[in-house]
C-alpha cells in the first residue's frame, strides 16, 4: 500500500506545481516596466472568425529594453491587432508602419506600480488558495482510507505530516516568487 500513497505523494506535489507553473505565467504578463514578450501573452484577437492569441497571427520581439515590436502576418489584420492591443488596458500605444506595430513602454507612474504589486499579491494569493485546496483533498482521501481500514491510523499520521511539509514548501516557493516580482515591479 506504501508504494501506492508514495506514487500519489507525487501527484499531489506534481498538483501543487501545476498551480505554481500557472503563478509564474500570470507573473510574466505583469508589467515591471521593462519590455517583455510576456505582457502581450493574454492579448486576444478576432481572427478568421475566432478570437486567437496575438501570438497565432504575429511575431513578437523585443528590440529594446523599452520597446516591443509585433511583426504582423497578416496585412489585412494589422487595425485589428492594433485594436485588440489598446483595449487590452496595458497603458501601450501601438505605432504602426506597414505591418510593424512599434509598442514603446512608457515609464509607470508611483501609483501604478503599486496597484501592479497588489495585482500581483492577488495572483500570489489565489495559488496560495489553489495549493491548500489540493492538499485538503489529498487530506480527505487519507482520511477516508484510514476510515475503509485501507491505511493504518500511523501510516495516516505520517502522510498527512508529509503532505503538510510538501504545502509548506510550495507556499514558501510562492512566497519567493511573489517577493521577488514586487521587487522588480517597484524598482525604479
Amino acid at each position: 500500500m506504501s508504494k501506492i500513497m508514495e506514487f500519489d505523494l507525487k501527484q499531489i506535489e506534481n498538483k501543487m506545481l501545476k498551480s505554481v507553473d500557472i503563478l509564474k505565467k500570470e507573473f510574466s504578463g505583469l508589467r515591471t516596466g521593462r519590455a517583455s514578450v510576456g505582457l502581450l501573452e493574454p492579448i486576444q484577437v478576432d481572427a478568421y472568425g475566432s478570437k486567437v492569441p496575438l501570438s497565432q497571427v504575429s511575431a513578437i520581439s523585443v528590440p529594446e529594453s523599452r520597446m516591443l515590436a509585433v511583426q504582423v502576418w497578416d496585412n489585412s489584420l494589422i487595425s485589428v491587432v492594433e485594436n485588440a492591443i489598446r483595449t487590452a488596458n496595458l497603458g501601450l500605444n501601438p505605432m504602426t508602419e506597414g505591418n510593424l506595430i512599434r509598442l514603446p513602454i512608457p515609464d509607470l507612474t508611483e501609483e501604478r506600480r503599486k496597484e501592479i504589486a497588489k495585482l500581483a499579491s492577488k495572483y500570489s494569493e489565489d495559488t496560495k488558495i489553489s495549493v491548500r485546496n489540493v492538499r485538503r483533498d489529498a487530506m480527505d482521501y487519507l482520511k477516508e482510507s484510514e476510515k475503509n481500514k485501507e491505511i493504518s491510523k500511523d501510516e495516516m499520521f505520517h502522510y498527512s505530516d508529509q503532505i503538510q511539509k510538501l504545502t509548506d514548501r510550495i507556499t514558501s516557493l510562492i512566497d519567493e516568487l511573489f517577493y521577488e516580482k514586487e521587487k522588480d515591479i517597484l524598482q525604479i
